[in-house]
């Protein structure tokens, strides 16, 4: 696992996790508006526009910033093509414990690349950020999801009823979280 530059985040044996450029925004638009993509995320009915500006906003966004969400762009490191992307969210009150999250498009779901590009961004945040503890949430439903983390090591940490409102229902989340010592003592970086 290779740490780069402010461009390119980490590079795993097939994938890059980087900023995203202007020239993602098509395909960008492409998968988030795919109502399989969408149907355990918040958004739906997603617009070129909105994904236009997402991207410039976050081209300009920097990772490990208190009280804001960084998107990372997942690239194929063969050819730079993007295939989904993954977010850092850190806290404004505890920035040592992170939320993460991942969107993988279709077309590449699969193949193992949503749990290589997981772990190569808690490789990241863990090795390069040095924070305490990693969550993520999962809808209840999104068995995907739910195989990844926990493929990625992560443990299910509690079952939250009606956590949130989307599409106008209530949803039930599973909490997930790995904490650095475990994430150390997994990698045989701990004795």
């Amino acid at each position: 696992m290779e740490i780069y530059d402010n461009s390119v985040f980490i590079k795993t044996d097939r994938l890059v996790l980087r900023r995203f450029s202007v020239n993602d925004i098509k395909y960008f638009h492409s998968y988030r508006s795919n109502p399989a993509v969408s149907l355990f995320q918040s958004w739906e009915n997603y617009q070129y526009s909105e994904a236009e500006s997402f991207v410039n906003d976050q081209i300009k966004n920097m990772p490990n910033q208190p009280g804001t969400w960084f998107q990372f762009a997942i690239a194929l490191a063969k050819n730079d093509q993007l295939i989904g992307d993954c977010a850092l969210h850190t806290p404004l009150n505890e920035p040592r414990i992170v939320e993460i999250g991942f969107t993988l498009s279709p077309e590449y779901q699969g193949n193992g690349y949503a749990s290589e590009a997981v772990s190569g961004l808690l490789h990241y945040i863990f090795h390069s950020l040095g924070k305490h503890k990693v969550t993520a949430f999962s809808d209840v439903r999104n068995q995907k999801s739910i195989a990844v983390l926990e493929r990625v090591n992560m443990r299910q940490e509690g079952h939250l009823l009606q956590n949130y409102m989307s599409k106008g229902q209530w949803v039930d989340e599973y909490q997930y979280a790995i904490l650095q010592s475990e994430w150390k003592k997994r990698k045989g970086l701990l004795t």
